[in-house]
C-alpha cells in the first residue's frame, strides 16, 4: 500500500468522511492546511452530503487534482481542457477498478437520497461498507498519477 493510500485510509478510520480522508491525505503536496482541507471537503462525504451521488473519495481525489494541476485564468481554454482530461482519466481509472464512481452504486443502495444523519462507525458499519478500501483506492490512483506526471 502506498503512502497516500495508507494515510487516506487511516484518516477515514479516524472518523473523517471519504472526501476529507482523500483530500486531507495530500495536504503536504497541495500546500493547504489540514483544517481548511477538512472543512472544504466536508460537504462531499457520502456522495455529496449523503445524496449518494459521486463517491466522496472520488470528489476528494478531484479536489486534490485541482490544486495540483488546476488553472485559475478563466480564459485559458487549453489549461481547462488539460485539467478536464486529467479528471476524466482519474475517473476512468477509479471506475475501471470499482465499476462506478457513484456512491450508491458502489454501496449497492437502491435509494438515491438518505437521511442527513451519518451512520455510527461501528464494527458492523465497516463490515458492510467498502469505504476504507475505496478511499485507499482513490488516493492510490492519484499517487500513481502524480508519479507518472513527475509530481512525486
Amino acid at each position: 500500500m502506498g503512502t497516500y493510500e495508507e494515510k487516506a485510509k487511516n484518516l477515514f478510520l479516524e472518523g473523517y468522511n471519504c472526501s476529507q480522508a482523500v483530500f486531507g491525505a495530500f495536504c503536504d503536496k497541495t500546500g493547504m492546511d489540514e483544517e481548511t482541507a477538512y472543512r472544504l471537503a466536508s460537504s462531499m462525504g457520502g456522495g455529496m452530503g449523503r445524496l449518494r451521488e459521486v463517491c466522496g473519495a472520488v470528489s476528494g481525489m478531484f479536489l486534490a487534482a485541482g490544486l495540483l494541476y488546476g488553472y485559475s485564468d478563466p480564459k485559458d481554454k487549453q489549461a481547462k481542457a488539460e485539467l478536464y482530461g486529467r479528471i476524466q482519466e482519474l475517473a476512468r481509472r477509479f471506475e475501471e477498478k470499482n465499476g462506478s464512481i457513484v456512491c450508491r452504486e458502489l454501496l449497492g443502495l437502491s435509494q438515491k437520497t438518505q437521511s442527513p444523519q451519518p451512520e455510527e462507525r461501528t464494527k458492523e458499519y465497516y463490515k458492510k461498507r467498502p469505504c476504507p478500501e475505496l478511499v485507499a483506492c482513490a488516493a492510490g490512483i492519484l499517487e500513481e498519477y502524480m508519479k507518472e506526471t513527475g509530481l512525486l
